[in-house]
């Protein structure tokens, strides 16, 4: 099974498994701060579970290209959105500053 490494803690799930409910079965949660109350529940409308994503995931869906194509999110930022992802193998997770983890660290 695939090892996922985020803010401290590892963490074991299914190849497939979605990304934002593995996090969130595992007690950690891809988002910041209020974020956390007030998101779009993962159907990738408002982009609060942006992460930095380190390893294989699955192609970016349609939905993802979208929201990350505006403010605040910039399209070449490399970020992923949890809730679009499919865990493809081992993961390094990384969340940025800011409601929506837009702000990168080059930033």
């Amino acid at each position: 099974m695939p090892k996922i490494e985020f803010e401290g803690h590892t963490i074991e799930v299914p190849r497939g498994a979605n990304l934002r409910r593995a996090l969130q079965k595992a007690g950690l949660s891809p988002y910041n701060k209020a974020a956390r109350r007030f998101n779009c529940h993962g159907i990738g409308s408002c982009g609060t579970c942006a992460l930095d994503v380190a390893g294989p995931v699955s192609p970016p869906t349609r939905i993802e290209k979208w929201r990350l194509g505006f403010p605040p999110h910039q399209r070449d930022s490399g970020l992923r959105l949890a809730c679009q992802c499919r865990v493809e193998g081992d993961l390094y997770l990384e969340k940025h500053s800011g409601f929506w983890g837009q702000h990168l660290p080059y930033e």
